[in-house]
């Protein structure tokens, strides 16, 4: 039953050869030249120079309880069709949001966040077993296929697990197992590029699982050589190129880069130069460089694939005393890196000279997760840490405000390729300021 779900995930699913029963990989579909895309989609221009508004807010939903005394958002993510964005918080839940928008592109029901309640609830609670390392989207999800809407998440002391993004429903498991024979969970998980298999993390070793087969088959491979050359610890990020290069970088937290060619697993290159354990990869829109964060490191390393010899530049952001993961995101048309920080701040930078470009306040705590939608002009931020108290303290008597732990969808001002320029997209009747930042309690 598990095995027929997983089949429904996509459409290029393997097919079997009738005479050599052999299995045979369908190629993704090609993707359409830049002049055929230009022609239907038009991407639109985000002018960073001008601070935006925040559409919605949500607070409430990830408060403290009885069950859970130290709640806090992780990281945020939007789907790859931008449909909804998906979050993940230290009460082992997984919470889908859809994104509302009329047909003219106006928001609706936003909400001040000095009125105590969130914009409208998640649709999707998906509560985990155990403290949730990683999740990821299947690449090529859209509501309008049913069968691609999924995502996988892998758990303490869990298998891998593929969830409906529209049920909740839990599809099939991929399990990888020690040398006791007992399950071990994966530290970072992720899609190759067509979608077809899932890699994940451990320590030492790569697993890689067709998404086709759930269960316990799949190739194991070490990520340290028999010459120590490698990565010696925890595989705790995962990227792949989008530019069909066949290239996927694994971070780990001996502060050490690898570059692997997907189809025989050959390491190409380690990079070293990152202060703290990587937390974060991921390659720019063309695939020729890319960026690297630490925890307990203030810096995103820029590196060039095709000259690895030394680090292009370096991107400040506050995360000297953290060892969170510290989410970094790409705008879609590939021209700016934002980040944010212990600060609060989200900081944009120009990936073509490095120099910063402008930042604004998000949130009053730490800024761990920043996401760009893959087709709008808008973003969404997480921001909380985990907060310690004495030992007589009760963390119910911590009281948060409005703007910490929390969750903001930002809508940026752009200009169009025809030169149109706009004010903020779907602007509503009543946004947000950013003055109530500083004049939330």
């Amino acid at each position: 039953m598990a095995s027929s779900a997983a089949e429904d995930v996509a459409d290029r699913q393997p097919m079997s050869d009738p005479e050599s029963g052999e299995i045979i990989e369908q190629p993704p579909p090609e993707e359409p030249e830049a002049e055929e895309q230009s022609s239907y989609y038009s991407w639109p221009v985000i002018n960073f120079q001008i601070t935006p508004y925040r559409t919605y807010h949500f607070f409430n939903q990830f408060r403290t309880n009885s069950s859970k005394p130290n709640n806090f958002l992780k990281s945020v993510k939007w789907s790859p069709d931008g449909s909804c964005f998906l979050t993940c918080s230290d009460d082992n839940t997984l919470r889908v949001f859809p994104l509302q928008y009329n047909e003219s592109g106006g928001n609706v029901d936003s909400c001040s966040s000095a009125s105590g309640a969130d914009s409208y609830a998640a649709k999707l609670f998906i509560g985990e077993g155990e403290s949730v390392y990683d999740y990821c989207w299947y690449p090529y999800m859209s509501a309008s296929g049913p069968d691609t809407c999924v995502f996988a998440s892998s758990t303490r002391d869990h298998p891998i697990h593929l969830w409906d993004s529209s049920s909740g429903q839990l599809r099939c498991t991929y399990r990888a197992y020690d040398a006791m024979d007992e399950i071990t969970a994966a530290f970072s998980i992720a899609f190759n590029c067509a979608g077809t298999k899932i890699f994940a993390g451990y320590n030492k070793s790569l697993r890689i699982f067709d998404v086709h087969r759930p269960g316990r088959d799949f190739k194991q491979h070490s990520t340290l050589q028999g010459n120590k050359e490698g990565q010696s610890g925890i595989i705790s990020s995962i990227a792949f190129s989008p530019s069909n290069s066949g290239m996927l970088a694994t971070g780990s937290y001996d502060q050490t880069t690898a570059i692997y060619s997907e189809d025989n697993m050959e390491l190409l290159y380690v990079l070293h130069g990152q202060e703290g354990g990587v937390t974060h990869v991921q390659f720019s829109k063309d695939g020729n460089y890319l960026y690297t964060g630490g925890r307990k490191d203030p810096y995103v390393l820029c590196w060039d694939i095709r000259k690895t010899v030394e680090i292009v530049y370096k991107l400040y952001r506050s995360t000297e005393t953290t060892n969170q993961r510290i989410q970094f995101d790409i705008d879609p048309i590939g021209q700016n890196l934002a980040t944010g920080g212990e600060d609060g701040s989200i900081h944009v930078y120009n990936l073509q000279n490095g120099q910063w470009v402008s930042s604004f306040q998000a949130a009053l705590d730490t800024v761990n997760g920043f996401s760009f939608h893959p087709y709008l002009p808008m973003a969404a931020s997480s921001s909380g840490h985990r907060r310690y108290g004495d030992l007589d303290d009760s963390y119910e008597d911590v009281i948060l405000s409005s703007d910490e732990n929390c969750v903001s969808v930002w809508s940026f001002a752009f200009t169009s390729r025809d030169g149109v320029s706009s004010a903020h997209f779907g602007e509503p009747n009543g946004g947000i300021d950013n003055d109530d930042l500083n004049n939330d309690s």
